[in-house]
């Protein structure tokens, strides 16, 4: 026996309110892990304002209103990752097999050790140093770890998976082996929380090597990207803010060796010790000049871009945490030198890195709002 079903008629307030099946969420199939530079953006303005020379009234405040963002975003941003995860994983592995997209999973080691950075410099005042120095700690084991592992498999998936092109070399290709440079600024502020011995001068040795396992690799890297500006022209205006990108490795190093530095007379032999502090200002002082120069002409090229018309994208990010790192090379090379010079450069490096914060946060709320950036990449 078959048994007709008739539909109940619907009301006026039924038919003029639309059922969930009709209303159009945000998706995440399109979540790609680009979203952590937000993260990480967020977490060195903190960093970068209690790094500064300059006692500010009401600074440290506000930086750790900024770090708790940033603590927030983190957690929101790895739900919603591990949920593309969980619901997508076809466009996740495909995510892992573009060129493109690949090198952005060091963004998520990098934005754990961002925040851990914050939480042993900024936010120990809020949430006490035992619990500080405890959280920084565990995210300093995570995204040391993820940090290595992503330094080696996005090169080997470049060479074994990815089919990439003459011409198609890019800032974001340094992405995946920045992050152990930012794994050695997280170590030597780490360093003093340890007992005096072996462990101090394990962990102070190890965030050397980190220290060189990223400046390595990115010598290596740095001619390749120079040589597809100079041979294939300008990057797509939409890529255009990734030239900043190239500021990471050069204000992370610098800001790496300075912090090690500081922390070697407590765990390393004398003449070691003093060879690391001189170290710290031989190798800083080339290095942060290179990157100045290396802003100036990604600037240029950034001005060129908006003049013709450079869209919006989360490429715009590049204009925080690179430039932040230049902030804290700055402010540690002030520390070691005491030239007034340094001390301004700082804070002028840091008021573009504010600029830059503001507009890419606007930009980016924005854009979710209307849902221009979860949409499909045209």
């Amino acid at each position: 026996m078959v048994t007709a079903v008739h539909p109940r008629p619907r009301s006026v307030a039924e038919a003029t309110t639309p059922s969930l099946t009709t209303v159009r969420l945000p998706t995440l199939r399109h979540f790609a892990p680009n979203w952590y530079a937000s993260v990480m953006g967020t977490a060195i303005v903190a960093n970068a304002g209690v790094a500064l020379p300059y006692d500010v009234p009401g600074l440290r405040t506000v930086c750790e209103a900024i770090w708790a963002l940033s603590a927030v975003l983190l957690i929101v941003v790895l739900l919603a990752r591990g949920a593309h995860w969980l619901h997508h994983p076809d466009q996740a592995r495909a995510h892992l097999l573009d060129p493109a997209i690949a090198p952005f999973y060091g963004c998520l080691s990098m934005a754990l050790l961002a925040v851990g950075i914050g939480t042993v410099s900024v936010g120990r005042n809020v949430i006490g140093e035992p619990a500080a120095v405890a959280a920084a700690f565990a995210l300093f084991g995570v995204g040391t770890l993820i940090g290595l592992v992503v330094a080696v498999a996005v090169p080997y998936l470049m060479v074994v998976r990815h089919r990439v092109t003459a011409g198609t070399a890019s800032p974001v290709w340094l992405l995946p082996v920045v992050s152990p440079m930012v794994a050695a600024s997280l170590g030597a502020l780490l360093v003093p929380h340890l007992p005096a011995g072996h462990g101090r001068e394990a962990l102070l040795l190890g965030s050397y090597a980190m220290f060189g396992i990223s400046l390595i690799a990115t010598l290596v890297i740095l001619p390749v990207i120079f040589s597809r500006l100079v041979h294939h022209g300008r990057l797509p205006l939409a890529l255009t803010p990734t030239l900043f990108l190239v500021l990471g490795p050069l204000g992370q190093s610098t800001t790496a060796v300075g912090k090690l530095a500081d922390v070697a007379p407590g765990a390393i032999q004398a003449p070691y010790a003093a060879g690391f502090i001189a170290f710290a200002v031989i190798y800083g002082v080339p290095v942060m000049g290179f990157a100045l120069m290396w802003l100036v002409l990604a600037g240029a090229m950034v001005v060129r871009a908006a003049r013709d018309g450079m869209p919006f994208s989360m490429s715009w990010w590049a204009f925080t945490f690179p430039v932040g790192t230049c902030v804290t090379g700055a402010a540690s090379l002030a520390h070691h030198t005491g030239l007034p010079a340094l001390r301004w450069l700082a804070v002028g490096l840091y008021l573009l890195l504010v600029t830059g914060w503001a507009v890419a946060g606007v930009r980016t709320v924005r854009g979710l709002l209307s849902g221009a950036l979860l949409a499909a990449p045209r």
